[in-house]
């Protein structure tokens, strides 16, 4: 029987309805606490393990402890083992500490919940001993060693056991959130990890945008068509970017490039806004769009560094007023497009056939996995 080491970084994802792109650092992880973040990770893990049960594979899972792991485990395994010691706050050291316990116990795969951050952790432990597979629960997730939801990381686990799943080395980055915070992306490479691969349940690595003349050009002829369809007395949300920026600069508004903003007859009504800001700005305005463009490469168009755009206020504002923008480039090299809100039901919804604006005056009819 395979045997399955399972960490779950509790924090991780808290500070994304909360606009704080991250949770790294203790004061980072005080003040969403204080902007009202509600643990993400634990869901997550939840949702991973219940649907591994239901697929009736069977595995040695090494959990670890208390809120690391052994929580979410209860009453879902049949039978499990706990691994290591941790106090009532945990820490990255607490999971480099596990992960190479479980390594050194034998187990044939390591899984985590969380972001690019605890991939770096768990790299830092395992190095390419065992494959890695990554339950995505934090902001970002640019690494390749993510799977696109919970439910699809349980499918890519069982087809690892089965022997059905081949391995691949992915790319583990991570950005500087400091910078990030300071509307600077900072992405850097740690290392390459060994993970299972099934191209229809794990993500890519996030893939930069190169903005070369023509990608310039591209993105000022969809700005201008978006522009020029925009309606009076219409709240519109902006999602992070520099195709979506490029809308921004053709309105003469500032824009934050890696937050959500919010514009209303030409001006700038919200900020590097947070889920709170946005759903109190619905309430306010009857009528709103939704214009994001999709990380290129992965595909996500929402779940990932925009969950300020959060499933409440994916319902408020409703699919069909959701408008995706890309440039002909980007979608080269973006095959499909997904969404992993967090709300089943949302995903759901949005999942089908979606308009993308790619040119001035010019779409494409793409798929929504």
């Amino acid at each position: 029987m395979k045997k399955v080491g399972f960490i779950v970084n509790p924090i991780a994802g808290m500070g994304g309805t909360v606009g704080l792109k991250g949770t790294d650092g203790k004061e980072v992880l005080r003040k969403a606490i204080e902007l009202g973040a509600e643990p993400v990770a634990p869901k997550r893990a939840s949702i991973f393990l219940r649907e591994f049960a239901k697929l009736g594979t069977n595995a040695d899972f090494l959990i670890a402890p208390k809120i690391m792991g052994e929580y979410e485990s209860r009453g879902i395994l049949k039978q499990f083992t706990v691994i290591g010691e941790v106090g009532e706050e945990t820490t990255a050291e607490d999971t480099i500490r596990i992960a190479k316990e479980m390594v050194d116990k034998g187990v044939d795969i390591l899984v985590f919940v969380g972001g690019d951050g605890t991939a770096r952790d768990v790299l830092k432990s395992v190095g390419t001993k065992v494959p890695i597979l990554g339950v995505p629960s934090g902001v970002k997730m640019y690494s390749g060693v993510f799977a696109a939801n919970p439910k699809a990381a349980a499918l890519v686990l069982k087809l690892f056991i089965e022997g059905k799943a081949g391995t691949r080395y992915a790319e583990v980055l991570d950005i500087d959130e400091e910078a990030f915070r300071d509307n600077r992306l900072s992405v850097k490479l740690y290392g390459y990890a060994l993970t299972p691969y099934d191209p229809r349940y794990i993500q890519d690595s996030k893939e930069p945008t190169i903005l070369t003349e023509s990608e310039l050009d591209n993105q000022k002829a969809i700005a201008k068509y978006i522009v020029e369809e925009m309606e009076e007395d219409c709240l519109y949300i902006l999602g992070p970017g520099t195709t979506v920026k490029a809308i921004a600069d053709m309105l003469g508004v500032e824009k934050t490039l890696l937050g959500v903003d919010a514009v209303y007859n030409g001006k700038v009504v919200a900020k590097d806004a947070n889920e709170k800001i946005l759903l109190n700005l619905l309430n306010k305005y009857s009528k709103a769009r939704i214009i994001v463009s999709p990380i290129g490469a992965q595909g996500f168009i929402f779940g990932r560094g925009n969950q300020q755009i959060s499933p409440k206020v994916l319902r408020k504002v409703g699919k069909n007023n959701v408008i995706v923008v890309a440039t002909r480039a980007k979608i080269a090299h973006t095959p499909v497009l997904r969404i992993d809100s967090g709300d089943s039901e949302i995903d759901k919804l949005f999942r089908g056939y979606i308009r993308v604006v790619i040119n001035y005056r010019e779409e494409k009819i793409m798929k929504v996995v």
